[in-house]
């Protein structure tokens, strides 16, 4: 075998390790490796709640909320879960003012008919709702029976915040999980708002739910790392094998450049 033919074997094994790399990209579900590097960050990484909650003091994949009901039902009104047990997100294009309660049933903040998205600075779930387990001094100025003072946060028709009724407060799994490989409901959970002058509540359920998809993904690329590594074993071989060759002088006709079928 000649220095052509050994160069040529080594590309033909590149390319397909190149193909096999992308194909193992395409396998990989979608947002996979978000969630890989998110599982493998300390909680203690960031300290604010914006920059990515599921990451910071305590909120895990293995909890999920799931909202069961918006009263009053009405055209316009929208309300998701962010991050699985984290935040709520409330879009407002009924025409109507949308009011969110707080913790004592004080105005926490509301969403106007005309999309502009307000916070009330004296309230005390505004800033409870700064860290994931409501360990913060609330200030003075914030009472359940002080008049509100609204702040403007938005004007998009939404309003996102965290809230503490939809989650578990303590890093200790409830004494309900008696087995973490199954799914549990923890507790069902509301959250007061008003609609115009119609009193109302998102109402929804946590859920234990351990997060079963690592195992196949887990199992995918260690199947992919063996693969890679096969091949990296025949480029290895292949080339220790040219080399006897060419140090016996072997090989007439090396010259020619074989022909390997993709």
């Amino acid at each position: 075998m000649s220095r052509m033919t050994l160069r040529y074997g080594s590309k033909v094994v590149t390319r397909r390790l190149i193909l096999l790399l992308l194909g193992v990209g395409l396998l990989i579900p979608p947002g996979a490796a978000s969630a890989m590097g998110a599982a493998g960050t300390s909680p203690k990484a960031t300290s604010s709640e914006a920059a990515n909650p599921i990451n910071d003091q305590g909120s895990s994949y293995d909890y999920r909320s799931n909202i069961t009901a918006v009263v009053p039902k009405v055209p316009g009104l929208s309300v998701e879960v962010l991050e699985f047990a984290d935040r709520l997100l409330l879009r407002n294009h009924t025409g109507k003012t949308v009011t969110i309660y707080g913790y004592e049933g004080e105005p926490y903040a509301r969403v106007l008919a005309n999309g502009v998205a307000e916070q009330n600075v004296r309230a005390p779930a505004t800033y409870l709702n700064t860290n994931f387990y409501a360990q913060v001094t609330v200030p003075s100025i914030a009472s359940a029976s002080a008049p509100p003072k609204w702040e403007v946060v938005d004007r998009t028709g939404e309003f996102e915040w965290h809230d503490h009724r939809i989650h578990w407060m303590s890093p200790v799994p409830p004494a309900r999980v008696k087995d973490k490989s199954t799914r549990t409901l923890i507790f069902n959970w509301n959250v007061p708002i008003e609609v115009g002058s119609t009193k109302g509540a998102i109402a929804g359920q946590l859920f234990w739910t351990p997060e079963n998809s690592k195992a196949p993904l887990a199992a995918l690329i260690v199947g992919a790392l063996i693969v890679v590594g096969g091949l990296l074993f025949v480029v290895f071989v292949r080339r220790r094998r040219a080399r006897a060759s060419i140090d016996d002088g072997g090989g007439a006709g090396a010259d020619a450049a074989p022909t390997e079928a993709w």
